[in-house]
């Protein structure tokens, strides 16, 4: 059941009931404009993750500054983003199961949906659901290219999916899904590069062979908030990923840039709005949001605005602050904001996005695929 919302237009920030999702729009909006210039500067198109917002509003405000489609991880996902308007998804996952298919293949006779694979297998099931439906697939085949999760080793072996693929009566071959996950999270800069240098490598080995084939290869596409520059500038990926550049957390402000600085190209837009339910002593004081207001699988939230004041643990309904000597007095019923450690699956945590700006909401939208996994 869709909960009641936190807010009402026109409200100030400080009378939304918390725990709730808040988005600064000025931050937000900044953030999709300077990956649109970004993007563009070097020739490359770009397709966000939905996986991070999980909201065909948010997507139609990317689509509107220059996006190619979303990306996303479920049918279920790509099934809430073609209702909400959006035309060009790719499910950059592998999906299997006939009811599943069977979803994918009727959604493709509405929007152009493309999926990923890395199992022969799977081709021929995914081209007799499309041919049940009637529809059309776009196919790309899944490289792994260091992230030891998903798929085929680079070479022959994509190569050889990419023949089955093209021998496929309802299915079309649209390239490689090469994303290298584990690059996004190494602080170094100089580290983070060489990844992705490597991983070109394992591209340009594949895409080299599949020439060889006599096979076109249309697109790669891969890379995310961490390394997207890196994949751009390497002249082999021609579509990037990106998704949560539009919001930001605590993890992603932990790498490094050239310089040794933390990473600030994009704004913190996104915050678990808390209020302060308890002030046992003078060091400690407790909020009304912990795990299940805001993921911690890779760290704690940041507490934001409030200098010597640091969130030190949380349990399901409680957050604990520990306060500095030079903190500011805090008062029972303060609205405190916290930088969610981890965006995407405190989005998935929420009902609804607050809208906010110069501290009055602007706008409320749904997180219309909370909990679509499947």
């Amino acid at each position: 059941m869709t909960q009641n919302k936190p807010a009402e237009i026109g409200m100030p920030i400080q009378d939304i009931d918390t725990p709730a999702l808040i988005i600064d729009l000025d931050s937000f909006e900044h953030n999709l404009n300077l990956m649109s210039k970004s993007v563009a500067s070097l020739g490359v198109a770009h397709r966000p993750h939905a996986k991070t917002h999980k909201s065909p509003v948010i997507a139609r405000k990317q689509i509107a500054v220059g996006a190619v489609g979303q990306c996303c991880q479920k049918v279920s996902e790509a099934e809430i983003l073609v209702a909400g308007g959006v035309d060009d998804v790719l499910v950059s996952n592998q999906v299997v199961g006939q009811q599943k298919l069977e979803r994918l293949a009727g959604l493709a006779r509405h929007a152009r949906i493309g999926v990923c694979v890395d199992n022969l297998e799977n081709i021929g099931a995914i081209n007799a659901a499309a041919s049940k439906f009637g529809s059309q697939i776009d196919v790309l085949v899944e490289i792994d290219i260091g992230a030891g999760r998903c798929g085929v080793v680079p070479g022959a072996p994509a190569v050889k999916l990419a023949e089955a693929i093209e021998s496929m009566s309802h299915l079309k071959f649209s390239g490689l899904q090469a994303y290298q996950g584990r690059a996004q999270h190494i602080r170094g800069f100089s580290e983070r590069k060489v990844a992705i240098e490597k991983a070109s490598e394992y591209v340009l080995k594949t895409i080299n062979l599949l020439g060889g084939a006599g096979i076109d290869c249309p697109r790669v596409t891969g890379g995310g908030t961490g390394t997207y520059q890196f994949e751009a500038e390497s002249g082999v990926w021609d579509e990037i990923q990106a998704g949560s550049y539009c919001f930001m957390d605590v993890d992603y402000g932990l790498n490094l840039t050239e310089d040794g600085n933390y990473f600030d190209t994009f704004r913190n837009s996104l915050f678990v709005l808390a209020t302060v339910m308890s002030i046992p002593t003078k060091e400690r004081a407790v909020l009304d949001a912990g795990h299940k207001a805001s993921a911690i699988d890779s760290g704690l939230p940041k507490v934001m605005d409030l200098p010597d004041v640091e969130f030190v643990s949380a349990s399901d309904e409680h957050g604990t602050l520990a306060l500095g000597r030079n903190a500011l007095k805090l008062s029972l019923g303060q609205k405190i904001r916290l930088i969610p450690g981890h965006c995407d699956p405190t989005v998935n945590l929420h009902d609804w996005y607050v809208g906010v700006r110069n501290n009055i909401v602007e706008s409320i939208w749904p997180v219309a695929a909370r909990g679509a996994a499947f």
